[in-house]
């Protein structure tokens, strides 16, 4: 049997024409919907999730594209921009009978988050991003040999046909390498998670490089056409990238977030695995703002 969040149900909700989300939902209270990053599943926010449902309904999805969920064909760039996978959270937290809610991600699923805050403002009544910037700073502070960190974006935003051979020639070696590279605590996910994150990339190759690819087309768009910020509190936490990188990580994210909060981090890049204790409490003190 795969793992699971103890506790928690299953549910298969319809969230858009021919696209369904798989949804982890456990606990009762005020709603925190929480989004995944890559190369995971809704599986990375197990601990998180445990602490926070002891006072609040806990909502995990598989994001389109990755894990359990729908992966519908890249017919044109929307299908997998940020504002698409965005609405799709909306629908879902409605589906479940929330019309406003909490909202953290975690790298893909922080850039998701990031969007449903712009585009969802009445609705979303507090935001957390982990380690990600947003789409358009993250690719203007991308350059020179330090770049090759991010070698990843680059490969993925090229047209339908040679990532997807690439990465669908060794999918385990490619997904794996990131699972290796990005935590400082191998530990943190131990093999049966591991083997559950592989088998759901392994099987959503095309969809999960459709996601990057919208990220270097679609999403930039909407990034620049935004206009407006973030109104709600936010919390971002990184690991110190704009040091390694030269950057000044806080004062990017303060042009989109007013009310913001930044922390650096000393674990790695899957922290709510690596440190649980440490991001339920940082989303305890966003909720309480």
């Amino acid at each position: 049997m795969p793992p699971v969040i103890p506790g928690f149900e299953h549910h298969r909700v319809p969230v858009a024409d021919g696209v369904s989300l798989h949804t982890a939902v456990g606990g009762s209270g005020p709603p925190v919907v929480l989004l995944h990053g890559f190369p995971q599943t809704h599986l990375m926010w197990r601990h998180v999730a445990a602490d926070l449902a002891v006072d609040h309904t806990v909502i995990c999805p598989d994001l389109r594209g990755y894990g359990a969920s729908d992966k519908p064909a890249e017919t044109d760039g929307s299908v997998y921009a940020k504002r698409t996978m965005a609405a799709d959270i909306v629908a879902l937290a409605r589906e479940l009978g929330h019309e406003r809610f909490a909202l953290a991600g975690h790298d893909r699923g922080a850039l998701v988050a990031f969007r449903a805050g712009l585009d969802h403002p009445d609705t979303v009544t507090h935001l957390a991003c982990l380690d990600v910037l947003p789409t358009l700073d993250m690719w203007e502070v991308m350059h020179g040999v330090t770049a090759a960190v991010g070698f990843h974006l680059y490969l993925m935003a090229q047209p339908p046909g040679l990532p997807e051979r690439m990465i669908g020639a060794a999918p385990d070696d490619f997904f794996g390498h990131f699972l290796d590279i990005w935590t400082t605590d191998r530990a943190a996910v131990p093999d049966d998670v591991r083997a559950a994150y592989l088998a759901a990339c392994r099987e959503a190759v095309p969809s999960i490089v459709a996601d990057y690819r919208a990220s270097a087309g679609i999403d930039i768009e909407h990034d620049r056409d935004a206009g407006s910020t973030l109104r709600m509190p936010v919390s971002v936490l990184q690991q110190d990238w704009g040091a390694a990188l030269g950057f000044d990580a806080a004062g990017l994210w303060r042009t989109w977030a007013p009310d913001l909060r930044h922390a650096t981090v000393t674990c790695g890049h899957f922290m709510a695995e690596e440190a649980p204790d440490d991001i339920a409490k940082a989303l305890r003190d966003l909720l309480a703002r």
